[in-house]
């Protein structure tokens, strides 16, 4: 088969590889028809090399037509129409039962101390072949696929992997109140999902902040409140509260993470670490890396005394202090980690079955490539061209 595999930096290749085939009894072998390319995706394009070897295949955003069943999968058959969770989890064990499918404890990769395992994330999370291929194996195939129906476009449904619970359990967590106020720092696909989410919700004040001019335009037109934080700079924190009752939102949801433009010390100890042998590079990484942490402290500024920050955007070095003087004196709560996609399915499943489009599923996407495109569209993402936001492929 075809599939996106890791060579190095910035060096993404379509290759030809062994097809999948069912190992255990409960697998399941589904033919992907789209597959997304997702913001954290960029992190293995950039400076997660060390946790990655050349060959491995990325992707963890698929959909399709599942293929082959095990002889335990009594849940699904061959032609049935799934969408597959990036979360790898068991659907049974303690921490699944309670929701918290990103900490099965069933796949936890115990080796480096991690959560559950994803699809096409690098050894810490699994080393598991991931979705941007023409066929994927699936585990745990009575628990972990979403069974979706036939008929709508696949845009309808390929966000239930990753963007749509990701975004919903940005807004859950940020506990805004109805009739409340948050402010969404990054447009991307999941800051801009999760600033749908919140107004369809009823948050009353949704403000979008961003510096991508397609980014600030595509929310506009959602009805979001966009601020550039070109024009804004040092006086974000004054306008925000300018439309916050002079207090500041109610919530502030970090969807950018350590993508954060303008640190350039942080970038530079980051790209620094592709240049050492891979057992250093790992330890920095993990125990001395520097996150870029200028979002997540503008989000300390900007929320309200007493209201809640909520991370969703991925932060992967240990070193930055947090400032725990402010964040104790302003009384905040902080919400943080990896969706739990199926906790959320529920949730989000009759908006996108029950008639109309409420999120803006079905135009979300600004790209859709065959998957032959990917390296190109790789490299087009992360220089944010051509206003790319959202880039789903097809095999």
């Amino acid at each position: 088969m075809r599939a996106l595999t890791w060579h190095g930096k910035r060096d993404v290749r379509v290759d030809t590889v062994p097809d999948p085939a069912i190992r255990d009894r409960d697998d399941v072998v589904v033919k992907i028809t789209t597959t997304g390319l997702c913001g954290s995706d960029l992190h293995l394009y950039e400076v997660l090399g060390a946790f990655l070897d050349p060959g491995d295949i990325l992707g963890h955003e698929p959909m399709g037509i599942v293929e082959e069943v095990g002889p335990d999968v009594t849940s699904l058959k061959p032609g049935d129409r799934v969408v597959i969770p990036f979360n790898v989890s068991c659907g049974s064990c303690f921490m699944c039962d309670r929701g918290l499918q990103s900490q099965c404890e069933t796949t936890q990769v115990h080796e480096h101390g991690t959560g559950a395992s994803l699809f096409g994330y690098t050894k810490l999370y699994g080393q598991v072949p991931g979705g941007q291929a023409e066929y994927l194996r699936v585990p745990f195939g009575n628990k972990l696929p979403i069974h979706v129906p036939h008929g709508p476009s696949d845009d309808r449904f390929v966000y239930l992997s990753d963007v749509l619970p990701t975004a919903w359990q940005a807004v859950e967590y940020a506990s805004v109140p109805p009739g409340g106020s948050v402010a969404v720092l990054g447009l991307g696909p999941i800051g801009d999902m999760s600033a749908r989410i919140a107004a369809h919700r009823g948050a009353t004040t949704v403000i979008g902040i961003d510096l991508v001019p397609e980014r600030l335009e595509r929310a506009a037109r959602r009805g979001i409140h966009t601020l550039d934080l070109r024009e804004c700079g040092d006086d974000l924190v004054d306008t925000v509260r300018g439309l916050t009752g002079g207090r500041g939102p109610d919530a502030v949801i970090d969807a950018v993470g350590m993508e954060a433009h303008g640190s350039r010390v942080a970038a530079t100890a980051q790209g620094m670490t592709t240049l050492l042998p891979d057992g250093l590079a790992a330890a920095m990484m993990k125990r001395a890396g520097v996150d870029r942490l200028a979002a997540l402290s503008t989000a300390i500024d900007l929320v309200r005394r007493g209201g809640t920050v909520s991370i969703s955007g991925v932060y992967g070095g240990a070193a930055d202090p947090l400032p725990l003087l402010t964040m104790f004196d302003k009384q905040l709560q902080v919400r943080m980690g990896q969706a739990n996609v199926w906790r959320w399915v529920d949730d989000i499943l009759p908006l996108l079955t029950d008639g109309g489009d409420p999120l803006g599923v079905d135009d979300f996407a600004t790209h859709r490539l065959p998957l032959e495109q990917a390296p190109d569209a790789y490299e087009m993402f992360q220089k944010k061209q051509d206003g790319a936001v959202k880039v789903l492929f097809t095999p």
